[in-house]
């Protein structure tokens, strides 16, 4: 008889619903790619799932919380779908009870929490993969080898917009939403950039990144961050970040907002000396295309949604060879630093003026936006552009920050809660000098 991989499942009222239906369709279906058995759910609100029916008829096991289930039982692979502030404590658990993990994006909240799990993971011998669903897809995967082989030249300039739509609802949808601190005092940093559209700032970090489980890291960042909803934290972003040193280095900006009308994103374009990668949402019969000076197009293919269940065969996978994960910790680091350091550039987030902000029911909900900003953004997105260099009267420019470099964080005994941060005068040029 094949040995069945044990699997538990943290979290399956929310984005973890997805995992546990492709498991359980793929039990129907007898076509799993690795046999296995679901042991465990662990979900205060595991009733709210929509196939929570089926886990009871299928006498699997529901417990409140990922602590009791260890308790009780053992399993060869964690999938954590849990609140982003709760991610360091159930690796953590996992790890120290033998279990490889799948947790999804974003890694952590603090330097402090991404030392923790990374030392856990090394003290474990086992593996920990950060579900950006784009990191595991063959068009993602094939951008990635051509740019680390030369193929493009050298990298120059990368921009990313997504303009997300959301209303009142989905910031009251939890307590935790919208929140820089949870009730209980844990980073959450919960925003556009990490959250919703956290997969596209990693993105930029990971094609660039010299190994196939390897991203690149930023070494100064800049940010302005806004709100127009009645939250803590901020609904608008527009950063600008530098990624390596001087002949080496690349400039990235990375905008996106849910105070905005209507739906444009993620859109990108990655320059390099020989071609120019673009993909826009809205075209996606398109896909990701290389656009070469010499005339030359290739084209990679559309990447993967959401849906896409490859990054949780992928665990099965590394489970069973001790392959590294392609999107582990090291990988999905350079995220969490970016948006550390953008909290730092502008610690306190600017309120845009309520006169100029429309609250419009659509079907995304009460949505709060300012009347021009949508425009504004594609602006600064095509100009390559911080609002500031625009003039435009809402900016509010934050500092340059240079975040605490890899071994820093990760070595033993160095305390990598802090970022350190160098204040430039208030408006910073484009190009910020080193």
């Amino acid at each position: 008889m094949v040995d069945q991989t044990k699997v538990v499942l943290a979290g399956v009222g929310g984005y973890g619903k997805m995992y546990l239906r492709h498991l359980l369709d793929a039990q129907k279906r007898g076509d799993a790619p690795h046999p296995f058995r679901i042991v465990g759910v662990a979900d205060p609100r595991a009733s709210t799932c929509d196939r929570y029916a089926e886990v009871r008829a299928a006498n699997i096991p529901v417990y409140h919380s990922l602590e009791a289930f260890y308790e009780r039982h053992t399993a060869d692979i964690a999938i954590i779908a849990t609140p982003v502030q709760l991610h360091t404590r159930h690796i953590c658990l996992a790890l120290s009870r033998g279990s490889h993990v799948l947790c999804e994006k974003p890694l952590a909240s603090s330097f402090d929490d991404v030392s923790r799990v990374y030392h856990a993971r090394n003290a474990a011998g086992r593996h920990v993969a950060i579900g950006y669903q784009w990191s595991y897809c063959p068009a993602i995967r094939a951008l990635k080898r051509d740019i680390t082989a030369g193929l493009l030249g050298r990298p120059r300039r990368m921009r990313t917009l997504v303009l997300w739509p959301r209303g009142e609802e989905y910031f009251s949808r939890n307590p935790w939403a919208g929140r820089i601190r949870d009730e209980a005092n844990l980073p959450v940093l919960d925003s556009p950039l990490h959250n919703a559209c956290a997969h596209f700032v990693h993105n930029v970090f990971y094609v660039l990144g010299d190994a196939p489980d390897r991203s690149a890291y930023p070494s100064r960042v800049w940010a302005e961050l806004h709100r127009a909803h009645a939250i803590e934290n901020y609904d608008t972003a527009i950063v600008r970040c530098t990624i390596g040193e001087n002949g080496d280095r690349v400039e990235a900006m990375f905008i996106a907002s849910h105070a905005v009308p209507r739906r444009n994103g993620p859109v990108f374009s990655y320059e390099f000396d020989d071609a120019t990668v673009t993909y826009d949402d809205a075209k996606t019969a398109d896909g990701i295309v290389a656009h070469f000076k010499n005339g030359d197009v290739k084209r990679y293919g559309v990447p993967a949604t959401s849906d896409n269940p490859a990054k949780l065969w992928h665990i099965f996978e590394c489970a069973r060879t001790g392959r590294a994960p392609v999107c582990g910790i090291e990988a999905a680091f350079p995220q969490t630093a970016c948006i550390l350091a953008a909290q730092e550039s502008s610690p306190q987030i600017a309120t845009f003026d309520r006169a100029d902000v429309v609250v419009e029911k659509n079907e995304m909900g009460r949505v709060h936006y300012p009347k021009r900003l949508h425009e504004e953004l594609e602006e600064c997105h095509r100009r390559f552009e911080m609002p500031n260099e625009r003039s435009l009267s809402w900016s509010r420019p934050g500092k340059t920050v240079i975040p605490k470099t890899p071994s820093e964080v990760l070595t033993p005994g160095v305390n990598g809660a802090k970022v350190r941060v160098h204040v430039k005068p208030h408006h910073a040029p484009a190009t910020a000098p080193l």
